[in-house]
């Protein structure tokens, strides 16, 4: 009996192999011909009302559409990822307690927050707060907070930057207040595809909403994310960040899941508040029928003023010779 046995599951293993190779070979050529497909849909059939733009697979990292990805321009708060990312790195307690001092908010030009100086806050929560609601004093803290302080941090900002192959990015500061935080749509790809490997970041950045709880004095603040998607059923985002100064105009930046396909969107400089958004529908509905859809004549009116500007910048052409 136990000899008929084992010969009947030796048969069921043997023959099950050829199945299961035959099954991971149609996966990989389903893959494959999707693959196939993303990289060879029209690029003439897309239009974005942000200046620089780059889609890109989220996988391969493969670029499925690019507008101007290699030009360098301000980023905004963008930077933000990388502020925490170079946070995380440092393996600093993430329920340890920042206090928020004057020096902070001096160090952002005092730029209005709701932050009450000498209140603390855990790190993870400061985290939070900078990525999902974009909160300047939280990143300046971060920063200041460093080992070595904001010099220290700026530094390895930079130093991140040249390890990811972010060949093309500058950074000055934690918040992105500055516009010599620079960089291409290229190389944002590269940041945000790091920063999905930190479960932390990942986490924060999608938050819809959250009541951030601060101690000395006891107060609470309510958060909401700004990027108006993270509430919507019809997208699955995983990374996120927005951005916004004058010289940068409004930016955003996703890794988001189209299709089942983990998919990078970054776009950068639109005028309008919610053109960034737009672009977003846009890239997907290009991904997923092959076309995009028009954008307004304003919008490219606005798309020409802004290179030509972009083109002049003394400070983009003094890095870009570096």
């Amino acid at each position: 009996m136990k000899s008929y046995l084992l010969s009947g599951l030796l048969f069921i293993c043997v023959a099950g192999l050829p199945a299961q190779a035959q099954t991971a070979t149609n996966n990989k050529a389903l893959l494959s011909n999707a693959t196939e497909r993303l990289l060879n849909l029209d690029k003439g059939k897309i239009e974005l009302a942000s200046v620089s733009a780059a889609v890109i697979d989220g996988k391969t990292g493969a670029p499925l559409y690019q507008k101007h990805a290699e030009m360098m321009m301000p980023i905004a708060s963008i930077t933000k990822l990388m502020t925490a990312m170079v946070t995380l790195d440092a393996k600093l307690p993430l329920n340890e307690k920042i206090q928020f001092t004057e020096r902070h908010k001096k160090a952002n030009n005092n730029y209005f927050s709701r932050i009450r100086i000498d209140s603390q806050l855990p790190r993870k929560d400061v985290i939070r707060i900078a990525l999902m609601s974009s909160e300047n004093m939280a990143s300046s803290a971060l920063g200041h907070t460093y080992p070595g302080g904001i010099k220290a941090f700026v530094r390895a900002m930079n130093v991140k930057a040249r390890q990811l192959g972010m060949m093309h990015s500058h950074f000055v500061d934690a918040t992105g207040l500055s516009q010599h935080n620079i960089s291409t749509a290229s190389d944002l790809a590269i940041m945000v595809r790091a920063a999905a490997s930190y479960p932390e970041i990942a986490e924060y950045s999608r938050t819809p909403g959250y009541t951030a709880r601060f101690s000395h004095p006891r107060y609470s603040l309510r958060y909401g994310n700004t990027n108006a998607l993270v509430h919507s059923k019809s997208w699955q985002i995983d990374v996120t960040k927005t951005g916004y100064l004058d010289e940068a105009g409004r930016c955003l930046v996703m890794l988001t899941e189209i299709n089942g396909r983990e998919t990078v969107m970054v776009m950068l400089n639109s005028y309008g508040k919610r053109t960034p958004i737009g672009d977003a529908s846009r890239i997907k509905r290009w991904l997923t029928t092959g076309e995009s859809g028009k954008i307004s004549s304003s919008a490219r009116h606005y798309q020409r003023q802004t290179l030509q500007e972009l083109l002049q910048h003394p400070v983009l052409e003094q890095l870009a010779l570096q």
